[in-house]
Order: structure tokens, then C-alpha cells, then sequence
């Protein structure tokens, strides 16, 4: 072999070493699963390794498993705080304050049950070093929305990117969420935006606050609100919220609706919904 091959190897070899020690590997060729088999990995797969995330307050672990033919990563939440007054760095002030992992549970049901699967990973509750917690599947391959703006890019579709935004703020006004920021913004390399992280949510506000970001509304999730009741609320996402949650959960969603029926009668249907 020539010196310059032999050079061009070792950097290949570099390239290749670098590219794998930068992500953890899962398998060769991950398959597609449905939710439910997502679901049931999550609940009986082993762990075989845990690691400290750097990123969020609650400090979750990101732990892998493997049920012998699938390894994949997911992300463990233990928190359950409560306090009579919790003051944030800001100065805000918060009464009866709740950090709970039974919230990102509950925010994955109420996702289920208004169709939002599709930007939540799928959530369960599990025990894992003597602690119960909520258990999350890792988005591979993810940037999250800080990364974004620090590197300036760009959605090459920015219609599809402006209607995903908009269910996620509506969603977040909808379960009450005091903690939708960019580190719980994920964005996979098709662009597809995933929520995470809702352990402040389902506060017992009844009002809505800073709705500028509710500009236009998806139809059928529009459709979906209107539907629900305390009863549905409750059905789907017992035992992790109860009833205060659910009152002030179904007074902000009538809120909701209501500003997007006053956002429609002004500037007409096609220019609010889609």
C-alpha cells in the first residue's frame, strides 16, 4: 500500500469512528413499528444501559434497551415535585406548583385522544432503579430548536413547518404547559417537529395568556377539541390527572375555541383554518 493510500485509510477509518462515537448506534436498520409495539417495548424490553442526559432541570436519564432483537434508546423521567409556592429565576411566582412525570403520560394521552400522535413520542409509565417514571422512545437523529436558531437553518418547506408550529403552541395552551421552550422542541431530518418534556403542564389556569401564537388553526384538530368532554378527558388519561386538571384543561380548550370562531368570523374561514 502507498504512503497516500494508506493515509486516505486512516482518515476513512477516522471519519467512520468519529460519526459513530457521535450518536449511539441501535441497530443495522431500525424497523418500522406501530405505536402499540413501540409501546410494548418500552413497557418489557431490558435495560442495558443508562446515561445522565445534560439538558433539562429534571435531569432524565437516556437509557438503552433491548428485547434481544431490537436495541433503541428512550428517554426516563422520575421528578415528582411538589411545592406551596415555587418562585422561577425570572421572578414569576406559582402557587401550588407540580413537576410530576405523570404529566408527560397524560400529555401523551391527551395526544392520542385529539390525534397528535404523530408529533409526540410515544409515552409510558415504567419502573426503573426502584423509582416510577414516564419512559419515552428517543427521537433519533434530532436537533432541537435551539440548535435550530443558533445555526440559522431553515425548514425547506416553511408552510408545512408554520402548520406544525401551530398545533404545537395549540397544543400547549391546551394542557396548560408553563414550560414549552426550545430545548423541548425536537426537530428530525425530515423536519418533523416532536414534543417532549410536559412535566409543568396541566396547570389549574383557566385562561389562556399571550394567544398572539394561535393564528390559524388544523380543521380536524379544531374538530377534535369541540368533542371533548370531562368524562373523555378523564377516561383517557386516567389515573394521571384528575379532576382540577381536567376542569381547567376543559375551560382553556373552551377558550380556544372560542378566539378561533371570533378569528374566523373576522377574517373569514380560508385565511384561519387549513
Amino acid at each position: 500500500m502507498t504512503v497516500l493510500r494508506a493515509r486516505l485509510a486512516a482518515a476513512s477509518a477516522l471519519v467512520l469512528f468519529c460519526a459513530a462515537a457521535a450518536e449511539p448506534q441501535v441497530t443495522a436498520e431500525t424497523p418500522t413499528l406501530s405505536r402499540e409495539q413501540i409501546r410494548q417495548f418500552l413497557l418489557t424490553a431490558k435495560v442495558i444501559k443508562q446515561k445522565d442526559l445534560s439538558k433539562g432541570v429534571t435531569r432524565p436519564l437516556r437509557l438503552t434497551l433491548t428485547d434481544g432483537v431490537l436495541t433503541h434508546d428512550a428517554v426516563f423521567s422520575a421528578v415528582q415535585e411538589k411545592m406551596p409556592i415555587f418562585r422561577y429565576k425570572d421572578g414569576r411566582v406559582e402557587l401550588d406548583f407540580v413537576d410530576s412525570y405523570a404529566y408527560n403520560i397524560a400529555a401523551y394521552l391527551m395526544a392520542e385522544l385529539i390525534g397528535l400522535t404523530d408529533m409526540m413520542p410515544v409515552t409510558v409509565e415504567r419502573e426503573y432503579d426502584h423509582h416510577k417514571g414516564s419512559l419515552a422512545w428517543w427521537v433519533d437523529n434530532a436537533m432541537d430548536e435551539g440548535d435550530r436558531r443558533k445555526q440559522k437553518l431553515l425548514a425547506p418547506d416553511r408552510e408545512d413547518w408554520d402548520r406544525q408550529m401551530y398545533r404545537m403552541r395549540l397544543f400547549a395552551h391546551l394542557v396548560g404547559d408553563t414550560d414549552r421552550n426550545t430545548g423541548n422542541i425536537l426537530i428530525g431530518s425530515d423536519w418533523k417537529i416532536w414534543m417532549i418534556d410536559f412535566t409543568r403542564a396541566f396547570r389549574h389556569t383557566r385562561t389562556l395568556s399571550a394567544t398572539t401564537d394561535l393564528q390559524k388553526c388544523d380543521r380536524r384538530l379544531l374538530a377534535k377539541l369541540r368533542e371533548l368532554t370531562p368524562e373523555t378527558v378523564a377516561a383517557a388519561t386516567k389515573p394521571y390527572i384528575g379532576g382540577a386538571e381536567i376542569d381547567a384543561l376543559i375551560a382553556r380548550r373552551d377558550a380556544i375555541v372560542a378566539l378561533f370562531e371570533n378569528l374566523i368570523r373576522e377574517r373569514g374561514e380560508e385565511r384561519v383554518l387549513y
